[in-house]
């Protein structure tokens, strides 16, 4: 669990710099650089489009002006079409990937006055802009659009995904960590026998060793699976002690990740035919509920 744990953490750190290198690496331009010449392309696009739809197609687009942070504004010095500019200047910015709410404005050249104007939603609601079908007069007029904020339009949503699944990775390992860490308890309030240390244990004529992963049994040294020493273990660490199945099962088996229920009945077969030497010592069935090690003093194995 521990590694899983690990792996999550160094993925969602890796994950996290990465974004934060993306967005302060001083080779890249500035989100409100990168913004703004979107927007500038943007309204580009939508006024070749416009005068294109009048059959003007030789006249010179002007240089888009940007008033401030959130305001951008190009001069058309021929009328157009007010109903075709609502779609048209949706499609620019959807092409140039900018969806922030704006304001659209049509100002006279020569006063400044606002001639006709709508917000993107009355499009996006209704497919239309207000007053669209109104007839202009001919002159020159600046179409200018404003935007609530640049940052948003400015900054891919792969961004804001890439520090999302950060996050998410970084909580994840955070959780599996501290499952990890928790001591498991099982019904029986004993803790797995792999939060014990792995001590020397000496029982009557047995005499255990999980690090070397033997066991000498009247003066007789044998050498243990991985499995048969975890069992083992269990058993000399709690003897005269009645343990679960479910409880053995996960103590020893759970690393496997699949869990086999007729292991501890094969696993115990084993034991029991390498203690079956030393009289004072048996492993004990408890019908339907697990096993117990038995420990018997010296007088009731000479008695029986």
């Amino acid at each position: 669990m521990r590694k899983i744990a690990v792996l999550l953490a160094l993925l969602s750190v890796g994950l996290l710099f990465w974004q934060f290198v993306s967005l302060t690496s001083a080779e890249k331009p500035t989100d409100e650089l990168r913004f703004a010449q979107k927007v500038n392309l943007a309204l580009r696009r939508t006024a070749h489009y416009l005068l294109a739809e009048q059959g003007d197609t030789t006249s010179r687009i002007l240089p888009v002006r940007q008033l401030n942070a959130t305001t951008f504004l190009v001069r058309l010095e021929k009328p157009f079409d007010y109903g075709a500019l609502p779609a048209v200047l949706h499609q620019s910015m959807a092409v140039h990937d900018i969806g922030q709410n704006y304001d659209v404005a049509v100002l006279n050249c020569a006063d400044g006055e606002l001639i006709l104007g709508y917000n993107f939603r009355d499009f996006l609601d209704n497919k239309e802009a207000p007053c669209a079908g109104r007839q202009q007069g001919k002159g020159c007029y600046n179409l200018q659009v404003s935007f609530n904020s640049p940052a948003q339009a400015g900054l891919p949503v792969r961004n804001w995904l890439g520090w999302l699944v950060g996050f998410l990775l970084l909580g994840g390992s955070y959780v599996v960590w501290n499952k990890g860490s928790m001591p498991e308890i099982t019904q029986s309030g004993l803790e797995p026998e792999s939060s014990k240390q792995s001590d020397q244990i000496d029982l009557g004529q047995l005499s255990f060793s999980m690090a070397n992963q033997s066991v000498r049994v009247a003066g007789v040294t044998h050498s243990l699976t991985y499995r048969e020493a975890k069992l083992l273990n269990l058993f000399v660490r709690h003897p005269n002690q009645l343990l679960e199945r479910d409880f053995i099962l996960k103590s020893v088996w759970e690393d496997e990740g699949i869990i086999v229920g007729r292991s501890v009945d094969v696993f115990v077969s084993r034991l029991r035919k390498l203690l079956q030497p030393d009289a004072g010592i048996r492993l004990v069935a408890v019908h339907g509920v697990g096993y117990r090690l038995e420990i018997r003093q010296k007088d009731d194995s000479a008695t029986s």
